[in-house]
């Protein structure tokens, strides 16, 4: 089997996985929806909770996974590592999205606007557009080296950024709440709400595994033709 067959191999269970996942979101906001208790306090714009939080945690799983990948390209200069690393950026940026997008829709009926500029946002939002800037710069650079190099940096700048970001809500004054899992203290959910949001944590991340396995593979294949293409030029 040539090394393009094994891409398209991992491409097509990449999409074999994503299925799954999609299909594991849509049973977990059933759970969500019908199954969930409303919080007492917020009413029904709660639920948008099990879609927002998974995003969030699927973000930076996805970015940091991108920058301590980021880190042993400058170490091992392997291509294929760097992109992976760009796979990951992708599918980060991409649940960063729907981060930034449900989070205001779950804010204005909350906080009585869309966006507030504290810490935990901007700082999140500054880490979103530094990625942008990391696929803008891999678009622009034809040079492999090059383009791997500058993208590292940019991978580590990130991931220095993560634990910033999580610790925001310790450091200022935010109304943005503080986490309810990852903390010293045990979780603040009554154990329906807990379930419903674990589960979400699984599927999530079982989906950003499909997407990374397809969009590397993707990757893969065009940097594999290029090579073809160079080697009979």
């Amino acid at each position: 089997m040539t090394r393009i067959e094994r891409a398209h191999r991992l491409g097509r269970v990449g999409g074999a996985v994503t299925i799954v996942a999609l299909m594991g979101v849509a049973g977990i906001y059933v759970r969500a929806l019908a199954f969930t208790p409303i919080e007492r306090f917020q009413g029904a714009a709660q639920k948008i909770y099990y879609i927002h939080v998974p995003s969030a945690w699927v973000a930076l799983l996805a970015l940091g996974i991108a920058g301590l990948l980021s880190i042993l390209y400058l170490w091992l200069k392997d291509r294929r590592i760097d992109l992976a690393a760009a796979a990951s950026v992708e599918v980060g940026v991409a649940f960063s999205v729907v981060l930034l997008t449900t989070g205001p829709i779950w804010g204005k009926p909350i906080w009585g606007t869309w966006w507030t500029w504290d810490a935990r946002l901007t700082s999140t939002l500054f880490l979103f557009l530094l990625f942008v800037g990391y696929l803008v710069l891999r678009g622009v650079l034809t040079d492999p080296e090059l383009r791997g190099r500058f993208s590292a940096v940019i991978g580590i700048m990130g991931l220095v950024l993560i634990p910033f970001i999580h610790m925001t809500v310790y450091m200022f004054r935010t109304l943005h709440p503080a986490p309810i899992i990852l903390k010293p203290s045990p979780p603040s959910l009554p154990g329906s709400m807990l379930v419903t949001l674990l589960s979400s944590f699984g599927v999530f991340t079982v989906l950003y595994a499909g997407f990374m396995m397809q969009r590397y593979a993707l990757g893969l294949i065009r940097d594999l033709r290029e090579e073809e293409a160079a080697a009979d030029a």
